[in-house]
């Protein structure tokens, strides 16, 4: 629930500030570059979030399916 609630403060954040900069007196290049720089470092903020909360859980079901596949090539060569 507390990701669901993250997520949607950062794309309302994210939604604001691009309306914000639409509605700005600069040029377009420079407000496209604006929302360039701000998406990028959303994205950036939201991937980092990503890997605090789910990294040592895909690190663990890597090791378990590493694990897994071991035991699995050790039963075949059982096989007669």
């Amino acid at each position: 629930m507390k990701t669901k609630a993250l997520l949607g403060i950062l794309a309302g954040v994210a939604a604001g500030a691009a309306i914000g900069m639409l509605f700005a007196p600069n040029k377009g290049v420079r407000t496209r570059r604006k929302i360039y720089k701000k998406s990028k470092s959303l994205a950036k903020a939201i991937n980092r979030s990503i890997d605090d909360k789910f990294g040592d859980t895909f690190k663990e079901l890597n090791s378990v399916v590493t694990l897994l596949k071991e035991e699995q090539a050790r039963i075949k060569a059982l096989k007669p």
